[in-house]
């Protein structure tokens, strides 16, 4: 059995090696993806940073505790609470308490890093930084900056007034830091969320129970921040997590598609280069061999394929890594810390994984081969009788009743889970499949229209390519496998995100009936003197609003977070904004009232509901209107008195009867100037507001691009294995008169039909697909149809073409070069 499989191996090595670069590259991508996961999954141990030289931190409340039958719930809190005043005092008796802040501070006219951090000069020693030049500072408008950029004595221009630098610190690198003094830093954030205390932890620590003890209000969630957990006091200190929790998702998902695609193309790999070789598994049985043997030896040579192929892929999936996860750094997906591991699993995972898909790949391939009839040896013409085998009609069958199962169970159900990436990035997988199995079906009608007109031309080339594309219909199907697959997943996913970024588009133009929109800097909102000369713009009519949080815990179990938006004047709002309600008025909305959507467990007008604010405070409020569930972004609407005194971040502007437009839109923009705001139409609000992030578009393609080169890999691979096969069958053309430039574009012919029908059969995989999102987005009654993305359509369909040509004519020119009488007599 090793001899016939290792001179089968010698005589038919073009098909093996076809095999081998599939499996290897496909071992390859789930390699570098299973590193890359793995490298996501855990953080580093981030160590404190501005309080890296503080004894103890002490911070206030910062998280929503909620104790519920199956255990305590627990949010992050939007807005942190201060530690309270007696508790303060208590630690006072302890030793010093110094007190710390932190708001923006952005410098104007281009001269240093632009975005800085304001922070009191008594906590600069708690990082610790040590002034290198200059004093520290001693009056309102005096403050110590950190690198370079400024020298002691000069003046710089700022948001918060021009200052005098008094004194420069050494950056230490994780903040652009702006020191005032303690008096001015207090008049610029009131707000105090934690403090360093100079005194022994454990006493600190008692000091807190013994305030809990004594019910001081809102000592229950204070904490005391030592050692490494001083961390908690920096700012966002869970970004490395949160950080990594996108990589995760990233990676997942890119390990998803890549594993499906490498497992779809090896497989149909195998499977194809199996089926190539009836006529040599009649002879054999000819010769005497039994099933068994047939079984076996197909067995083996896929073995010995697969365990070469899967270590050579594990190896260059170990050096397309690091290229990998350099890219998705300087794509700004991943921090700059973020590197690879030495993690094994990945590679143990992707070389079983490849071994396992080749043996499959060839299973039911081998015992087709077993059961090939002795006398099908003695056939001369490769006509495909019964392609569509059992096996085939059942399990394509399955996989397309359950795409369409499961689809019309999520329409009736929640039509709002086909909206998110994990569904319309997995759902088009079990229709490639299924259109993949039940190819052969479609096969033959499909190549005989595409060739119904060039049949008809001058000369027997569209004829022969009609004739021979029907009568191989398990080889056509074979070759247009990849790039149904390659058609599919372009159209699916790029279509699936543009069609959901024109529905969220389409829902902001539908809710913003505001002539213009001022937004704040990013981080922060807008100040009262702001707002006042807002209010003041002569013709405008002004609905100022901030982001906000609400917090409700659903079935008793789930405590579940909001965004909200809270307005000053409900009137405003209804003047500027067309919710998109299905009960109540906005109008309606009061201090003691709140607008939901229909997402939430209680969302019938007039009922009550139990919130917790942004700051945890707890509030029964009235719902006095529901929101259409949309494509989720609806949010929930509260009045200012329910926000905690959230800033200020979005003003939407009204014109009065008579204004002039362009007289109001320079007046708005002359009032936000000092704070740093910009003015947009409500158009172009509602465009920028609704577009995709660019983290999220740059990891799709970057998903979509690593699974395509490999698709496009597999074109060019199937098709020289084809060609290659029909040496005869190109020779008996030659005799029988055909010029050499005839033969080439009869095979030219052959694979832009090839290419054709799987194009056609991936834009109704994705046109299915996307009908299914379109249906989801009527039934959330969103204004938008699916977007099919042509212009990548028909970039893909096109590449894929051409390499289909060029991988079918040049060895097929190559081959001509042998004498043809020779060439006919060839062995398969």
């Amino acid at each position: 059995m090793l001899t016939l499989t290792l001179s089968t191996l010698r005589t038919r090595w073009v098909s093996f090696v076809g095999s081998f670069v599939a499996l290897a590259l496909g071992v390859a991508l789930l390699t570098l993806t299973g590193l890359a996961l793995a490298a996501s999954l855990d953080a580093p141990d981030r160590v404190p940073e501005r309080f890296a030289a503080a004894p103890v931190v002490v911070r206030g409340q910062d998280t929503l505790r909620v104790p519920t039958p199956s255990g305590e719930r627990t949010e992050e809190l939007a807005r942190p609470r201060a530690v309270p005043g007696a508790v303060v005092a208590r630690l006072e008796r302890l030793g010093t308490v110094v007190e710390d802040r932190s708001f923006p501070v952005r410098v104007r006219g281009g001269h240093g890093p632009g975005e800085l951090v304001g922070h009191p000069w008594s906590t600069a020693a708690f990082a610790p930084y040590r002034i290198d030049a200059g004093r520290a500072p001693r009056t309102a408008d005096e403050v110590v900056v950190t690198g370079g950029w400024a020298a002691p004595g000069e003046r710089v221009r700022t948001d918060r007034g021009t200052l005098r630098v008094a004194g420069t610190v050494p950056g230490l690198g994780f903040e652009d830091a702006v020191f005032f003094t303690d008096a001015r830093a207090a008049e610029l954030a009131p707000l105090s969320v934690q403090s360093a205390v100079d005194a022994e932890a454990s006493a600190v620590r008692e000091a807190v129970r013994d305030a809990v003890r004594d019910s001081v209000p809102g000592s229950a969630g204070v904490r005391v921040l030592t050692g490494d957990e001083r961390r908690y006091a920096d700012a966002d200190p869970d970004r490395d997590a949160e950080a990594l929790t996108a990589l995760n998702a990233l990676f997942g998902t890119a390990g998803g598609v890549t594993a499906f695609v490498s497992v779809f193309v090896v497989a149909s790999t195998f499977a194809f280069a199996v089926a190539q070789r009836r006529r040599e598994f009649g002879l054999l049985r000819t010769a005497g061999a039994t099933p068994g043997q047939l079984r076996r030896a197909v067995v083996a040579e896929a073995a010995l394929v697969g365990v070469l192929a899967s270590g050579t892929g594990c190896v260059l999936g170990a050096y397309g890594a690091p290229p990998l996860v350099h890219r998705v750094v300087d794509e700004g997906l991943a921090p700059a810390w973020f590197t690879l591991g030495d993690h094994i699993w990945p590679f143990h995972l992707a070389f079983w994984t490849g071994l396992l898909v080749a043996l499959c790949g060839v299973v039911a391939a081998s015992w087709r081969a077993g059961r090939t009839a002795p006398a099908e040896a003695l056939r001369e013409a490769s006509v495909d009788a019964g392609a569509m085998t059992r096996g085939r009609w059942l399990f394509g069958a399955g996989l397309l009743l359950t795409a369409l199962v499961t689809l019309v169970l999520a329409l009736a159900d929640d039509p709002g889970d086909l909206l998110h990436r994990k569904t319309y990035v997995t759902r088009p997988m079990l229709l490639i499949a299924a259109a993949a199995l039940l190819a052969p079906v479609a096969v033959r009608p499909l190549t005989r229209l595409l060739t119904w007109l060039p049949a008809r031309l001058p000369g027997a080339t569209g004829l022969l390519a009609r004739e021979n594309a029907a009568a191989g219909v398990r080889r056509t199907a074979a070759l247009a496998a990849p790039v149904l697959v390659t058609v599919a997943l372009t159209g699916s996913l790029l279509g699936a995100v543009a069609t959901l970024d024109g529905a969220k588009a389409a829902e902001a133009r539908e809710r913003t009936t505001a002539a213009f929109v001022a937004t704040s800097p990013s981080g922060e909102g807008f100040d009262a003197a702001a707002v006042a000369r807002l209010r003041a713009v002569p013709g405008a009519r002004i609905s100022p609003s901030a982001s906000s949080a609400v917090y409700v815990l659903e079935d008793g179990v789930a405590l579940i977070r909001s965004d909200a938006r809270a307005v000053a004047d409900p009137g405003a709002l209804a003047a500027t904004t067309r919710l998109p309600l299905a009960q109540g008025r906005v109008t309606a909305l009061d201090d003691r009232s709140i607008i939901v959507n229909e997402e939430w467990e209680e969302h019938t007008v007039g009922r009550s509901v139990r919130v917790r604010l942004r700051d945890g405070t707890a509030r029964t409020l009235r719902i006095a209107a529901v929101m259409r569930t949309g494509t989720g972004d609806n949010g929930v609407y509260v009045t200012a008195a329910n926000a905690a005194a959230a800033p200020v971040d979005r003003v939407d502007v009204a014109l009065a009867d008579g204004a002039d437009a362009d007289a109001v839109a320079a007046g708005l923009r002359e009032a936000v100037a000092a704070s740093g705001g910009r003015v947009a139409s409500g158009d172009e609000w509602a465009a920028a507001s609704s577009g995709p992030g660019g983290a999220t578009r740059a990891g799709l393609l970057l998903i979509l691009g690593i699974a395509l080169l490999y698709t496009g890999i597999s074109v060019v691979n199937t098709l020289l294995m084809a060609t290659s096969d029909r040496v005869r069958d190109l020779a008996v053309l030659r005799l029988a008169g055909a010029t050499d430039g005839q033969v080439l574009r009869l095979v030219a012919v052959e694979s832009l039909t090839v290419a054709a029908a799987g194009a056609l059969l991936g834009l109704v995989v994705a046109g299915l697909d996307l009908a299914g999102m379109g249906a989801a987005l009527g039934l959330l009654s969103v204004p938008a149809a699916p977007v099919v993305p042509w212009a990548a359509v028909g970039t893909v369909t096109g590449a894929c073409a051409v390499l289909a040509v060029v991988a079918s004519v040049v060895p097929a020119g190559l081959a001509l070069r042998r004498r043809a009488v020779g060439a006919a007599g060839l062995r398969e």
